[in-house]
């Protein structure tokens, strides 16, 4: 289960966080009503066995269930957050089967666990310099 806790005073602030594209609102807002629903979701989970308990009456059913549906929501959440990341740090490209990007390193789609092996990858950002570096071409 996901967490959210308050920052404390001595830690530092998270850097920010690089500008949205226009491509990316469309995944920024599904991936904010996901973090609604899982935090609704969340605190009526707790509220539930809260009630259940001091009634002496705790039904693991429906607890199970609710704990099944917000794994769901958790597990879609972590989906988004990932390919929100990985849209903003350019992909590597894109599988082949779903269209679904993946980063760099990447052997197998996340999203429907194809092979990315035979997928022409897009080379890494290098870091710019002033100078110009000599290129080396890559056997593959």
């Amino acid at each position: 289960m996901r967490l959210r806790l308050p920052r404390r005073r001595d830690e530092e602030p998270a850097p920010p966080k690089p500008p949205v594209k226009a491509d990316d609102k469309e995944l920024v807002a599904q991936r904010d009503r996901l973090l609604e629903k899982f935090t609704v979701m969340q605190a009526d989970l707790g509220g539930a066995f809260y009630e259940m308990a001091i009634r002496d009456h705790v039904r693991l059913d429906v607890l199970t269930r609710k704990a099944a549906e917000l794994q769901r929501v958790d597990a879609e959440l972590t989906a988004a957050e990932r390919l929100l990341d990985i849209e903003r740090s350019d992909a590597a490209g894109h599988c082949p089967s779903c269209g679904s990007p993946f980063a760099h390193g990447v052997r197998f789609c996340a999203q429907c666990g194809g092979s990315l092996e035979q997928v022409e990858v897009a080379p890494a950002p290098a870091a710019i310099s002033t100078q110009e570096a000599p290129t080396a071409e890559v056997a593959p």
